[in-house]
């Protein structure tokens, strides 16, 4: 597994660049992040205050703060 920090970055990079929230399948998409990778990096952005998670119909999405 890479740097938590580093994969943090790539997510952040992927919703900043959306624009909008993301589900979690379009975040792994766009970062090519395994699942432990992407939620790792979710909880270090969490832990920084810069996403929110929220579930819709099942899914859930993120953005950035």
């Amino acid at each position: 597994m890479q740097n938590v920090g580093s994969n943090a970055g790539l997510v952040w990079q992927a919703l900043n660049a959306a624009g909008a929230a993301l589900e979690v399948k379009a975040i792994k998409k766009a970062t090519k992040l395994t699942d432990k990778e992407v939620y790792a990096a979710f909880g270090w952005l969490l832990r920084e205050g810069k996403i929110s998670v929220e579930e819709k119909d099942k899914e859930v999405f993120v953005a950035l703060i």
